[in-house]
């Protein structure tokens, strides 16, 4: 997620303000436009705050804890909850679809983003000094960045690796093979890296004073170059390019889905042709659930950005904080939430999830008999 900073113009005097996940530190000699949280500290504040001086903080002590409560409960769920699906496609040879390839791939994605959850959950609490180092800085930005990235890509590329299976199964069955979809999975990550590439030269440890620099004043944010060059910008844009064409494209691929489905029903032919169906039907809900997930958790991201892009007035300022918060918690609660719709949808999902966790040897027909599972999957045909 992009972090940049803006200026507000207000009669108060103001000081340096920070923005977590999304939201990044208010530098008041600097102007952009972009998502961001903005923090006014006029007297009054400043007074109500000089009891938290021992650290930098955007939120009271009481909207804290919550917050820390609601990012552990996030980060063990989806570490679990990835990590979980990851072993169960890599383990059981049934589960190694071409669609759970793709899913296998995204899991990796959104359990390093988790990792990155640490860092601004710290962030939360201590903004500055920034102990962790230059590289770090960087690295955290550009990976957090990437693999948001990659995320998006591999739900596009699911969602045609479908549209194919279904509009186009014979095809489906000669070009999209596992070998193929193993390629294309290096193509989504090499291109997602390299879109997010700028990153490890946009941000950096920056002091509050470049002239007479203070270590206990030292920042990860963007820097002066970044800024004044317009690459931030850029990279802003990106960004919402990254949301816009995507789902554009999964309302085109499940709008003709929908609509091959539909037409489907007058035309099942086969002793197998109803089975096949219905194995579509349950993927295509589960991808579509994964599609709305993304979309609802990422479309705040979006809206805020544009919204307090103008930011007038303290209230608004306080407003645009707790809302970039919540746009905050729905950033990793897509990278969370998944595994536990794959739990909740997919009958074959929790029979390998019991396997895995309790090594049930009696599981083992459930798991590999594909031709009784009523949730049994072909290459291209369905997934989990």
């Amino acid at each position: 997620m992009i972090r940049q900073d803006t200026k507000l113009k207000l009669n108060w005097t103001y000081t340096v303000s920070t923005t977590i996940n999304g939201l990044q530190h208010l530098d008041n000699t600097s102007s952009s436009t972009g998502f961001t949280s903005m923090r006014c500290i006029c007297d009054q504040a400043m007074e109500e705050h000089q009891e938290m001086a021992s650290w930098v903080s955007l939120f009271p002590l009481s909207a804290l804890i919550p917050i820390t409560i609601i990012c552990i409960l996030l980060f063990c769920v989806g570490v679990c909850g990835n990590t979980m699906t990851i072993l169960i496609i890599r383990r059981y040879k049934d589960m190694k679809t071409t669609t759970n390839l793709y899913l296998s791939s995204m899991a990796v994605s959104d359990l390093i983003i988790l990792l990155c959850l640490p860092f601004d959950l710290y962030r939360l609490w201590k903004y500055y000094p920034w102990i962790f180092g230059e590289v770090i800085c960087r690295l955290f930005h550009y990976i957090n960045e990437g693999c948001t990235y990659a995320t998006i890509l591999h739900i596009t590329a699911l969602s045609i690796e479908r549209y194919l299976a279904i509009c186009f199964p014979l095809k489906a069955k000669v070009f999209v093979t596992r070998r193929r979809v193993k390629y294309a999975i290096v193509l989504l990550w090499t291109l997602a890296l390299s879109s997010a590439a700028p990153m490890l030269f946009l941000f950096g440890v920056q002091f509050e004073n470049s002239t007479h620099p203070d270590a206990e004043h030292r920042e990860c944010k963007y820097t002066a170059h970044a800024l004044s060059s317009g690459l931030l910008d850029t990279m802003i844009w990106m960004s919402t390019l990254y949301f816009i064409i995507p789902m554009t494209c999964l309302t085109f691929l499940y709008g003709s889905i929908g609509w091959k489905l539909w037409r489907s029903k007058t035309q099942v032919q086969g002793p197998h042709a109803a089975n096949r169906e219905r194995y579509h039907k349950q993927t295509v809900k589960i991808l579509a659930v994964v599609v709305l997930a993304f979309a609802i958790c990422w479309l705040p991201f979006h809206i805020g950005r544009y919204l307090f892009m103008h930011v007038q007035s303290y209230y608004e300022m306080t407003l645009s904080q707790y809302f970039n918060m919540v746009s905050m918690h729905l950033f990793y609660l897509s990278a969370s939430i998944n595994p536990v719709l794959y739990n909740l949808m997919s009958k074959k999902y929790r029979a390998a999830a019991y396997r895995l966790l309790l090594h049930k040897k009696s599981s083992k027909r459930a798991l590999f008999g594909t031709r009784e599972d009523p949730e049994g999957f072909t290459e291209t045909s369905t997934g989990i």
